[in-house]
């Protein structure tokens, strides 16, 4: 081929140019794929129809795919379906602006596994037109999942911050924190509102000038307790009875502890002080202790309290050879007001006859309740018993003064025993003893006065003390027996019912009438389960006469104020009467008129279910007490039984005879019968016949007799011979 003869030199240069460029290219494409095979990040280059081109390995590890799996894909198919929406949007804004597009995705390969990818893509240009792009992508799997676990960490870390806070702020605890030099560094709400200052003021202040502590009873500044934990490195307690100032100077008894803070490496690092309110509790405890010394009702010394002042009395007057006297105090006839007025007016009485005490007595005196209506004085250091005695009189005199209770003016009188240190004791014990067995003498002896304890007085005191424990033997062992007195009907001389008298076969003392130990039974309450017996004893008896086809005849029982008033009374007659299949006209009950009156809704009440039962009721020693008209309208009452003491002197004295035809002269007029006790003699009997009297019973019909000896009675046989008459056969409970 000939060559052209012009432009020969281009024509013969041409070649070697093009060599050249390709050369240039083949190696630039050399340098870019051995760039690309040791690129740790992924390259995918795409077309401007965004079809893949070209891959590198580092690509291939990320995605999963190789060359031939990658060529012709749409770089976007593999992005995470939850992350898509925000990818492509990101990608659409980076493409109408012609700018680098950056992105942060999960890469969802086919096998399911995700990979978190940084995704850099710039476009190639041919001009101004794109020729596609090339694409960097880079594994941030591990910084991702770094990343969680830091996210997870702060966010761990910002809810345990967060609970420690709700928590300090939650607890009833004020919770104060310091650095080493003792600045403050934290406070809780509670160390707020008891110092008055707030977290942010506090911060960086002196603990001093926010935590005011001083010792309560010197009222001297207390020790830092935050420097002394930092100093010691241990947890230190607060000073007893600390006391915090608020910043507006109001007080509150605190208590607690600090201890110090330490970091990682156990270093001290400053302390924390966690302090409570206890100004309610302490206030709490000197009130617990004020009642566990002093009575509820009248805030006097109880007899702890007088126990202790009377020991430490003791040892002075001992050291200083004094004389100290114990007064024991009894109110007399409290019982009837209370019962009769209601506890109320009883609690105002006892606070006014308190405050009464107090006025009589010295200062240097303890008066004390001993409970119910027993009060002591202790006098302390006294130079003789007459000082004593002075101190009594002016006590009578002051209570010779009536009490103005709730409307009500209330004559209280008192009964006082007195024992002498160290005549009457030389302990605490047995002063109280002696001044309590004087007392009991007083009252022997009338009330309304006061008696010296006298050592005859103790051998009373024991002998009392012996009968109530023999009456609590004889309970048990059944020493009890019972004699029955006949009533006798004045117009036909028939026997139509008996009285129940009790008597106790004591293996040492023989028979005792019941004026040497009902007294006592009594005092002592025995009289409920002695009263239980008689009453059941007495309805099994009736009962068993039945039985025996013997014309029985009802029986009268004696019902004291305690039985009367128990609980349990009623449930516990119904049940006797059940037990022993007595029918209830067989039985009555005798009650006196003091009984009656003490609470006379309750006693109606307790009356109107007797006579539903079916029991007869009758008031004993009628004339000795109330002899209202209204009660014996209000109560269901069968019989009025006229006391002996008028009936004693019926033909003698004009007063007693009045008195007596009075009586039944009501009792016609109320329908009531009328039963005439203690007749002796025939005389008294045709006075009582005159008057219409119905019924009689005394020495001049019977002594009381045997249960035997009665039921001989009742069969019509003779009379056992009657035994010989006592002081007690009058008597009966």
């Amino acid at each position: 081929m000939e060559n052209p003869p012009t432009k020969q030199p281009t024509t013969e240069n041409e070649p070697a140019e093009l060599d050249a460029i390709r050369e240039a290219l083949r190696d630039s494409e050399a340098r870019f794929r051995a760039i690309s095979d040791v690129s740790p990040l992924g390259i995918f280059v795409s077309d401007a129809a965004g079809s893949c081109i070209y891959t590198n390995p580092a690509y291939h590890k990320i995605s999963g795919l190789d060359f031939d799996q990658a060529l012709g894909t749409n770089w976007s198919t593999a992005i995470h379906p939850e992350d898509r929406q925000r990818v492509l949007a990101g990608w659409r804004r980076a493409a109408q602006g012609i700018e680098p597009f950056k992105a942060e995705f999960r890469f969802l390969r086919e096998d399911g596994s995700v990979v978190w990818t940084r995704i850099n893509s710039a476009t190639m240009l041919d001009g101004m037109r794109s020729r596609g792009h090339v694409q960097t992508v880079e594994d941030i799997t591990e910084r991702k999942s770094t990343e969680q676990v830091l996210r997870m960490a702060e966010e761990a870390l910002f809810e345990e911050k967060e609970r420690a806070q709700v928590t300090l702020n939650s607890i009833g605890d004020a919770v104060l924190a310091t650095d080493l030099q003792g600045n403050v560094t934290y406070m809780n709400l509670v160390a707020e509102a008891m110092t008055g200052w707030s977290c942010p003021d506090a911060l960086g202040r002196p603990l001093a000038e926010v935590f005011r502590i001083v010792d309560g009873k010197t009222l001297a500044a207390a020790a830092n307790p935050a420097l002394r934990a930092i100093a010691e490195d241990s947890t230190v307690g607060l000073s007893a009875d600390c006391v915090l100032f608020h910043r507006d100077g109001s007080e509150s008894a605190i208590e607690d502890s600090a201890a110090p803070i330490h970091n990682r490496d156990g270093q001290v690092t400053g302390a924390v002080i966690v302090f409570h309110d206890v100004s309610q509790s302490r206030a709490m405890a000197e009130r617990m202790a004020h009642l566990a010394q002093h009575d509820f009702l009248t805030d006097l010394p109880n007899r702890a309290l007088l126990t202790e002042r009377l020991s430490q009395a003791i040892g002075q007057a001992r050291r200083h050879r004094k004389q100290i006297a114990l007064l024991f105090l009894d109110l007399d006839n409290f019982k009837d007001i209370n019962d009769s007025l209601g506890h109320g007016v009883g609690d105002h009485l006892l606070h006014a006859v308190a405050a009464r005490l107090v006025a009589s007595a010295r200062a240097t005196d303890t008066v004390c309740r001993q409970g119910g209506d027993e009060f002591v004085i202790l006098l302390a250091e006294i130079e003789q018993p007459e000082d004593a005695a002075l101190v009594a009189e002016k006590l009578l005199a002051a209570f010779a003064v009536p009490h103005q209770v709730d409307g009500h003016e209330l004559h209280v009188t008192l009964s006082i025993g007195i024992s002498v240190y160290p005549g009457d004791g030389d302990n605490a014990d047995i002063l109280m003893q002696n001044a309590d067995t004087a007392l009991y003498q007083a009252k022997a002896s009338g009330r309304n006065n006061f008696q010296f304890f006298r050592a005859e007085m103790n051998a009373r005191a024991v002998r009392r003390l012996m009968i109530e424990n023999s009456l609590r033997r004889a309970i048990r062992q059944g020493e009890f027996l019972l004699h029955y007195q006949p009533k006798i009907d004045l117009v036909s001389g028939a026997m139509c019912g008996a009285e129940a008298l009790i008597r106790w076969q004591d293996p040492e003392r023989g028979l005792t009438q019941p004026e040497q130990f009902v007294p006592i039974a009594e005092d002592s309450g025995l009289i409920v389960p002695i009263g239980r017996w008689v009453l059941r004893e007495a309805c099994r008896q009736v009962q068993a006469w039945l039985d025996a086809s013997l014309p029985a005849v009802p029986v009268a029982v004696n019902i004291s104020a305690v039985e009367f008033r128990h609980k349990d009374f009623l449930a516990g007659v119904a049940e006797i009467l059940r037990e022993t299949g007595l029918a209830p006209r067989y039985l009555e009950l005798e009650l006196t008129e003091s009984i009656l009156m003490h609470d006379g809704e309750s006693s109606a009440s307790v009356l109107d279910a007797l006579k539903t039962m079916g029991v007869r009721l009758a008031i004993d020693d009628f004339g000795t007490g109330y002899s209202s008209l209204s009660y014996l309208k209000r109560f269901p009452i069968h019989t009025l039984k006229i006391d002996q003491s008028f009936v004693r002197d019926i033909a003698s004295d004009a007063d007693d005879a009045t008195i007596v035809r009075a009586v039944i002269g009501m009792a016609l007029n109320l329908k009531q019968r009328v039963i005439a006790e203690g007749i002796e003699t025939g005389e008294q009997l045709a006075f009582l016949r005159a008057l219409q009297c119905d019924e009689g019973q005394g020495f001049h019909f019977s002594y009381p007799l045997s249960a035997p000896d009665f039921a001989r009675r009742l069969g019509g046989g003779a009379d056992a011979p009657p035994p010989a008459r006592s002081a007690g056969d009058d008597r009966r409970l």
